[in-house]
């Protein structure tokens, strides 16, 4: 089997989603499975809604990550965070919601998705999330990194 034979939105034109659509994401076989490396995305144009005004919230999204197996398509990827566009969630919302739709798809050793909220009010918000593999040095490395986390301004 090729590497692209299940990927069904690389090199086609995209047709953007116009609500919350999980079922776009697609990954692919991970090649270097031995190895532990980083996958770091940047999403520095994220757009949702606030549930309870409608008004538009803008971040960076920063979704980093240790694969097993799977990984992530960017370009599916890219159309999921964009289906946040009209979808009404909480800046927290947002990232655990991300984070457990990317945990469904790959299954990674390590993952944390931080949001990197414009001011609206006044405040600004920077909710992060984390997961490690449950009985793995994964783990330990997700609370290590979850109580030692302090966000640089």
């Amino acid at each position: 089997m090729s590497q692209t034979e299940n990927l069904s939105l690389l090199g086609k034109k995209t047709a953007y989603k116009q609500d919350y659509a999980p079922d776009v994401l697609e990954a692919f076989e991970n090649k270097h499975r031995s190895n532990d490396y980083w996958v770091t995305f940047n999403c520095p144009e994220f757009t949702s809604l606030c549930p309870i005004t409608g008004q538009p919230d803008f971040a960076t999204i920063r979704i980093d990550y240790i694969p097993d197996v799977k990984m992530v398509e960017s370009k599916s990827l890219k159309i999921y965070l964009f289906s946040f566009r009209n979808h009404g969630a909480f800046h927290e919302d947002c990232v655990n919601i991300i984070m457990k739709d990317l945990i469904g798809l790959m299954d990674p050793k390590y993952i944390e998705v931080t949001g990197i909220f414009t001011p609206r009010g006044g405040i600004s918000i920077y909710p992060y999330v984390n997961y490690g593999r449950s009985g793995t040095k994964y783990e330990r490395l997700a609370e290590e990194r979850l109580f030692n986390h302090s966000f640089p301004l």
